[in-house]
């Protein structure tokens, strides 16, 4: 059975990643990309289904763990009752063909270690036909398009269709494996100099780091964030991807098992402002042009997400032969709500644009104006059509509040780009339909009985999306609807200090109800907190949420509070997004949110 989600670390190389579980085994491995099949899925199935083990043969070992500063380079130290040895676990960021390294190094006394190695190409369906290499220093697996080489310092040997060795490391011992890919067709891939290849890894994450501006409290945590969101983008084309894996579900044994290795319009300006308010003015302007290269083409055709270098066919299928982690079915392939209607993503979209335009990332501000205006006449047309929302609902499609305030967002955009930066645009005619859709919002999703804002149209439900409302500059945080709103969510939605997304017991859509507290969620929930000068209750509850990070730093998607255990898929980049977010807005005056909130409320009657 795998480990629990919050015992795994990530590493890797910016185009595709591992997880290295605290037992020593790497339960999960796509190659070239992120995307790609695993060759490594006993994350969500057994070691059958692929993994790497490299640990001390004494079942009784103990383990601790950690990065080395600024940094995806984990280190193991174990122990055991007669020695201790160390064991780093990296990806060396390409040159040329990808490569995973381990290392062991005697630290003291004698440890007996084991290696437990089963290649498994498509997503654990196809074992490989393994051979030596010539030069007698280890393996080549090969089945079909893929090949995997491991280059070993010990004698391996053959077994159930595994690969194996035991070997024992003297204090002052070091052993370095090397495993590498390449498409089958092609020659062998050179073997890794594993300590010029570590030098050079860290050499570049501690250049990386070392540009982060961020010097207020909680700096490690969200330094720690930053170099888990530059660990998901995929350096080619500096698409983002949401986590690492697939079909981690948001319920133990549930079937909410989305594949999330794919980027969403979604968080846009999240990670944009993000980027910058951290100094990676580079990585924010790499996904700005990923963002105007996905979205370019159709506007009709603009979809909620997109491949890794804008791949707009992301078909859902289910993998039959996986059970799923810890028994969680079905395993998912692709994720079929790329094809969903979501208004919100057009507001998102636009806000990106224009915090870019304001930030002068890029130069030009008429750069991607027309793309824009081409998104801003589609959406006059859908604007007040049902949609599936923020949270890619299954069921029947509702007039959701957030992605109507996600329109006025793209119109209140478009009406400050043409203002502020002299764009060409009918901004008058933006800005009359952007005060209508303001009064028609204000008019059909507040209700009066309760004081709040609502999910959609005509509902008594609630949604955490609406925590957003003040943040956008749909309205301030002082407004007494928005304040009801807030505390309607804090009186239904709160959970052990957690935020849920919804009335899950009661919000139908389509699925089976549900699920842990949505970490973002939490995050939001601080921020509004910090709006309404309520420090002292954001604090706690930023540091309760700070306390469900793992070992190493990481947040998956959610959490449950009753088990106290991480749900969904892992890591997260808008968990980590939100936890740098509210980091900032709790650490410095303005943060983030008041910045966003001040630059788009305009004066209008209520």
């Amino acid at each position: 059975m795998s480990l629990k989600i919050e015992d795994y670390a990530l590493i890797g190389d910016c185009e595709s990643a591992a997880l290295v579980g605290k037992n020593g085994s790497i339960d999960w491995l796509c190659w070239p990309r992120f995307d790609s099949a695993a060759c490594f899925a006993a994350l969500l199935g057994s070691p059958e289904h692929g993994r790497w083990l490299l640990a001390p043969a004494d079942p009784q070992a103990r383990s601790r763990r950690r990065y080395e500063d600024g940094s995806v380079v984990l280190q193991t130290d174990w122990e055991t009752a007669h020695g201790r040895v160390l064991v780093t676990d990296f990806m060396p960021v390409r040159d040329s063909s990808p490569h995973l390294i381990r290392t062991v190094r005697g630290l003291a006394g004698d440890v007996p270690m084991t290696m437990d190695l089963a290649f498994r190409f498509d997503y654990g369906s196809v074992i490989p036909w393994v051979t030596r290499l010539e030069q007698g220093d280890g393996i080549r697996a090969v089945a079909g398009p893929d090949m995997v080489v491991l280059r070993s310092p010990v004698a391996l040997r053959g077994e159930d269709s595994r690969t194996r060795a035991e070997f024992t490391v003297h204090a002052g011992d070091h052993f370095s494996f090397a495993l590498s890919y390449v498409p089958s067709h092609q020659e062998e891939p050179r073997g890794a100099d594993a300590a010029q290849a570590l030098c050079e890894t860290r050499q570049f994450w501690r250049d990386w780091s070392a540009r982060c501006t961020h010097t207020g409290n909680w700096h490690e945590a969200v330094l720690r964030s930053h170099i888990t969101l530059k660990a998901l983008t995929y350096a080619p084309t500096g698409g983002i991807v949401a986590a690492a894996t697939t079909s981690l579900p948001e319920r133990h044994g549930g079937t909410r098992n989305w594949d999330y290795r794919y980027c969403w319009l979604r968080d846009a300006t999240f990670t944009l402002l993000s980027l910058m308010d951290s100094g990676y003015r580079d990585e924010a302007f790499a996904w700005r042009q990923w963002l105007l290269r996905a979205v370019a083409g159709n506007p009709a055709k603009a979809q909620i997400m997109y491949g890794l270098a804008g791949e707009r066919r992301l078909t859902e299928w289910e993998v039959p032969w996986l059970p799923g982690y810890q028994g969680a079915r079905p395993v998912r392939v692709g994720n079929a709500a790329y094809s969903q209607l979501q208004v919100d993503v057009f507001g998102e979209v636009l806000d990106a644009l224009y915090q870019a335009r304001c930030a002068h990332l890029g130069g030009d501000p008429q750069v991607g104006w027309d793309l824009e205006q081409a998104l801003v006449r589609h959406l006059t047309t859908v604007w007040d059509q049902p949609d599936e929302g923020i949270w890619e609902t299954r069921g029947e499609r509702r007039h959701f509040t957030f992605s109507k305030v996600m329109a006025w967002v793209a119109l209140d955009r478009a009406v400050r780009s043409a203002q502020q930066f002299g764009l060409p645009g009918p901004a008058s005619e933006w800005t009359s339909l952007r005060d209508r859709i303001h009064r028609d919002i204000c008019e059909k999703a507040f209700d009066a009985r309760l004081g709040s804002f609502t999910q959609s149209y005509g509902s008594s439900h609630l949604d955490a999306s609406l925590l957003l409302l003040p943040v956008v500059g749909f309205l301030p945080a002082s407004d007494p609807r928005i304040q009801g709103t807030v505390a309607a969510i804090e009186h239904r939605l709160l959970r052990d200090g957690l935020v849920l997304r919804y009335d899950s017991a009661e919000a139908s859509d389509g699925l089976p109800p549900g699920e842990g507290a949505f970490l973002a969620c939490s995050f939001w929930f601080v921020d509004n907190l910090v709006l309404q000068g309520r420090q002292a209750q954001a604090r706690e509850l930023f540091e309760h949420l700070l306390s469900l990070r793992n070992d190493v730093g990481l947040l998956a998607e959610e959490y449950d509070p009753v088990a106290k255990r991480q749900l969904g898929n892992f890591p997260q980049a808008f968990s980590h997004l939100a936890l740098a977010d509210s980091a900032r807005n709790l650490g410095q005056a303005p943060g983030p949110a008041e910045r966003r909130q001040k630059g788009a409320v305009l004066e209008r009657g209520r």
